[in-house]
């Protein structure tokens, strides 16, 4: 069984950068065709998908995220990470990592997700 677990501060000052990683366990994420993501779901909207690594490393970002958001993997760690710079309020949200067996989509599992609060 796959888990997934999202780590990092839960407050963020505006103008900085944000830094989340997600650890993985029970599954390598250099396996093939299963794409690694990071989500996020503002407060009274849904979901926002905002990125992707691929089992082979290639990066897919939101059009709409692309100008501010990075997203790296240490496949000794079994790890991946999210890097949102120059945050605003706006970027408040409950942040998840997830598989998936498509690039945006296809979920089969997720993090439980972290509050990030970006205030100063």
């Amino acid at each position: 069984q796959v888990r997934l677990q999202e780590s990092g501060p839960g407050l963020v000052t505006p103008s900085q950068t944000l830094s989340l990683t997600c650890t993985v366990s029970g599954g390598s994420i250099t396996t093939n065709h299963f794409y690694w993501n990071w989500i996020r779901q503002p407060p009274g909207k849904g979901l926002e998908w905002m990125g992707t690594i691929a089992y082979n490393g290639n990066t897919y970002y939101s059009p709409s995220l692309k100008s501010r958001t990075a997203i790296s993997r240490d496949t000794s760690k079994n790890q991946f990470t999210l890097q949102l710079s120059s945050v605003t309020p706006e970027d408040t949200a409950v942040y998840y990592c997830a598989r998936g067996i498509r690039i945006g989509a296809d979920y089969d599992n997720r993090g439980q997700g972290t509050q990030v609060t970006v205030s100063s």
